[in-house]
C-alpha cells in the first residue's frame, strides 16, 4: 500500500468536552486533515516538544527517546496503520546497526515521539478515507446555503440525527472554522455513518 506523509498542523483543546483534545494532521500538499482525540498528558507531550520546551525533569516520551539513543536504536518513521471502530493503531518503524523493526504503539504515544525524533509520519488512502476531513481550498469561501448556528447543536449522536446530510456539512464546515476538532469528528463520523 502506498503510504501518505502527514504532518502536525494543529493541536486543540475541545470546547465542548473538557479534558479532550485533537491533533490534527495535515495531507501533505493537500486539503485532507485526520483529527484524532487524544488525552490531555499525550497533548501536553506533543506541545512541549513542538513548541521545543525543557522541562526541569524528562517526560516519558523524553525518557523513551533517550532509552532508544542509548542502545542505538532510531526511530525511522511512524505510521497510521489501522482504524478499528473509532480508534487508531499505529507501528514505529525502529532501526538499529542491524534489523528493522515494527513496534505497535498508540497513536498519541507515537505522534510524540515523531515529534522528538523528527521523522516523518504516514498513514494510508484508507484511513484518510474513512477518517480524514476534507478542507475547503478556500477557507473564506462561504456555501450558498443558509448558516446554521452552531451553538444551537450538541455534538451527541441525538442532535445530529436530527440534521440532514446537506446540514451536517455545513455545520461541520462551520465547526472546522471554530478550530473545535473534538466536535468536527462527531460531526465527521456521523455524516461517515450516514453514507454506508
Amino acid at each position: 500500500m502506498k503510504k501518505i506523509k502527514l504532518e502536525i498542523v494543529a493541536l486543540s483543546h475541545s470546547i465542548t468536552q473538557t479534558h479532550s483534545y485533537a491533533v490534527v494532521l495535515g495531507e501533505l500538499n493537500g486539503l485532507r486533515r485526520l483529527p484524532i482525540v487524544i488525552g490531555g498528558f499525550e497533548a501536553q507531550a506533543i506541545a512541549v516538544a513542538l513548541e521545543h520546551m525543557q522541562p526541569s525533569r524528562p517526560l516519558t516520551h523524553d525518557l523513551m527517546k533517550n532509552f532508544m539513543n542509548s542502545f542505538g536504536i532510531e526511530l525511522q518513521e511512524i505510521i497510521i496503520s489501522d482504524l478499528q471502530e473509532g480508534i487508531f493503531y499505529s507501528k514505529l518503524v525502529c532501526f538499529t546497526a542491524n534489523d528493522t523493526i515494527e513496534i505497535d504503539s498508540r497513536t498519541s504515544d507515537a505522534l510524540a515521539l515523531a515529534v522528538r525524533f523528527s521523522c516523518p509520519i504516514y498513514t494510508y488512502e484508507h484511513i484518510l478515507e474513512n477518517a480524514g476531513i476534507l478542507m475547503d481550498d478556500n477557507s473564506n469561501k462561504k456555501t450558498n446555503t443558509e448558516s446554521l448556528n452552531t451553538e444551537e447543536f450538541n455534538s451527541d449522536h441525538e442532535n445530529l440525527g436530527s440534521l440532514g446530510i446537506e446540514e451536517l456539512q455545513i455545520l461541520l464546515n462551520e465547526v472546522l472554522e471554530q478550530e473545535d476538532y473534538i466536535r468536527a469528528i462527531s460531526i465527521r463520523d456521523e455524516i461517515q455513518k450516514r453514507k454506508k
